[in-house]
């Protein structure tokens, strides 16, 4: 018996072909589920529109630091995160391609990333951004880029920038999500747990943070947002390869700089 959180994501998409379609597994997988696994909430919220509390409220409803006790820049940083790590793990749906193209920007590096962002968003159809997706991520095959720290490391996925991820999430008490299709080393996924600890869902000292970002998000993903940025599938995804890379610099100067 399927949850109200999968039902409201299915009705969303159209059918659970239509859900399996759009995020990119088999519809046999779709129709064994009782609810959204932990590991697909992201992408199905991505694909649907359906918030990930509604979906898994399990999992996404417990509340977050107080307002007062989490600063405001880091906030901004954990929504900034939250929002790579949606359209880094499924396409966005028209609801959030609506949403996107009412971003403002500013004269900032962030600031005219964003208005880039709403920009493309706005002349975005999104089956379009869909095959768009497809394309770079996944392909027949292969997508044009792998999104995961160990090929861009060592040039083959599941290698020892996994195994070393996997090693510091258990020493940090972050739980592996069991029959997870996706290694952890995947962008969305790290972009996840950085806002985790932005957001302070996941208890971590600041010298901590910097440290995860510094050994498993610094050293390549700049890099991987640089090449959706100039990738010959990207068009929408320009956009949001270039949102991230000027994220990732900003992140890369705070933690080198702060004390």
């Amino acid at each position: 018996m399927r949850d109200d959180g999968l039902e409201r994501a299915i009705d969303a998409a159209g059918g659970v072909a239509e859900l399996a379609r759009k995020i990119g597994i088999s519809q046999p997988s779709v129709s064994n589920w009782s609810k959204v696994p932990a590991q697909r909430v992201i992408a199905v919220e991505a694909a649907t529109g359906v918030s990930r509390n509604d979906l898994r409220p399990d999992l996404y409803s417990e509340p977050l630091l107080s307002k007062e006790a989490i600063d405001l820049v880091d906030a901004a940083r954990a929504q900034q995160y939250l929002l790579l790590a949606t359209l880094l793990s499924a396409a966005p749906s028209r609801r959030l391609l609506d949403q996107l193209s009412a971003l403002t920007g500013d004269a900032t590096p962030l600031g005219r990333a964003h208005a880039e962002l709403a920009a493309a968003a706005a002349n975005a159809v999104a089956a379009k951004v869909e095959r768009e997706y497809f394309d770079l991520f996944i392909g027949l095959g292969r997508g044009e880029l792998l999104p995961y720290a160990s090929y861009y490391l060592t040039g083959f996925l599941n290698e020892r920038p996994l195994s070393r991820l996997r090693a510091d999430l258990a020493a940090s008490g972050i739980a592996c999500v069991a029959n997870n299709s996706e290694p952890e080393d995947h962008a969305a996924i790290l972009c996840e747990i950085m806002a985790g600890f932005a957001a302070g869902r996941f208890a971590a000292s600041f010298e901590a943070q910097r440290a995860f970002f510094e050994k498993h998000v610094a050293p390549w993903m700049g890099r991987l947002f640089a090449d959706i940025e100039s990738a010959e599938s990207a068009i929408f995804y320009r956009a949001v390869g270039a949102l991230g890379r000027a994220f990732i610099e900003i992140e890369t100067e705070a933690f080198t700089f702060a004390n």
